[in-house]
């Protein structure tokens, strides 16, 4: 009886239990609804495979991917003061900002590195719209000037990619303040003739959009980005008028003249080269990266080598 109980019974039932699949395998497409492996999602930059819409990706994923072998050097950002008007809604501010940390392993909404992309180096800053809608506080205001001067002091364009609900209202007049803070920031690159270029983000709005983030030498987007400082439900309301198909929408915007260039996360990385090298004045990038050439023995030169070319 202990024989079956405690061998075939067991063996019965784990052949045919019902095996468990995590949960964290597939990922539902927001536009289409289409049910998508996660590692074919990674692969294309958490864009949808079937209807090419752009989902969210973290700053450190889309570093990751921009810079070359996915290597770059985080640049120290000032931490700012802490609850400077020991603000307080349903939850205090700190407890906010530790719920955000904790959720996206990250310190602030900003991201600010250095390193190559297709060899040609660059200053970059990314927001994350998970850490408080990528809202704009004295962090960012800080994050921006301290990528401005690693810019000027090396020599490089700085690349910024703008996510964000607006001002952080928990700061208060101190975030607002940021606007005219980054302001400058951005003015010390154009007086350094370095280039300034913006990748505009789902989605871009408030307080962002009126600073920094149309401040670039370029503005190029991602499809179907809100691009705005009033959202468009915000607009109906106030002039009680049914706004026109796609407005405030990346698309709109270039047919209007506001952006210079609609371009797919895929394509990003090579679209970024393009246009750094082009307007630092270097030549076209190389593509792919040829090996370094094989060392001659006895130190010949490629004329006196007498080695059979293919």
């Amino acid at each position: 009886m202990n024989w079956i109980n405690n061998y075939v019974r067991p063996r019965i039932n784990s052949i045919f239990s019902r095996r468990e699949t995590p949960e964290n395998l597939w990922t539902k497409c927001d536009e289409c609804g289409t049910m998508l492996f996660h590692r074919e999602v990674s692969d294309n930059l958490n864009v949808c495979t079937n209807c090419g819409h752009h989902m969210h990706i973290s700053p450190r994923e889309r570093f990751v991917a921009l810079f070359d072998g996915g290597v770059f050097s985080e640049i120290k950002v000032p931490a700012p003061t802490p609850d400077p008007l020991h603000f307080r809604d349903q939850k205090k501010y700190p407890d906010r900002l530790r719920a955000a940390q904790k959720d996206t392993g990250e310190s602030e909404a900003m991201l600010v590195a250095s390193g190559e992309i297709g060899r040609t180096p660059v200053v970059a800053c990314a927001q994350d719209f998970s850490f408080m809608a990528g809202s704009m506080g004295m962090y960012v205001g800080n994050a921006i000037i301290a990528a401005a001067e690693e810019a000027v002091k090396l020599k490089r364009p700085l690349i910024l990619f703008s996510a964000a609900g607006g001002a952080r209202m928990q700061e208060g007049i101190l975030s607002l303040m940021q606007m005219p803070r980054t302001t400058v920031a951005v003015q010390m690159l154009k007086e350094a003739d370095l280039p300034y270029i913006v990748v505009l983000t789902h989605p871009t709005t408030g307080g962002v959009t009126a600073s920094y983030a149309m401040l670039g030498d370029v503005h190029i987007s991602e499809p179907n980005a809100l691009i705005c400082f009033a959202g468009p439900r915000v607009i109906e309301q106030t002039i009680r008028e049914k706004l026109p198909e796609g407005f405030q929408r990346a698309e709109y915007l270039l047919e209007h003249g506001m952006l210079d260039r609609v371009t797919p996360r895929p394509q990003m990385r090579d679209e970024l080269i393009t246009i750094t090298r082009m307007l630092m004045g270097l030549p076209p990038a190389v593509k792919g990266d040829l090996p370094a050439p094989a060392e001659l023995p006895h130190g010949l030169s490629d004329a006196e080598d007498e080695t059979p070319k293919p």
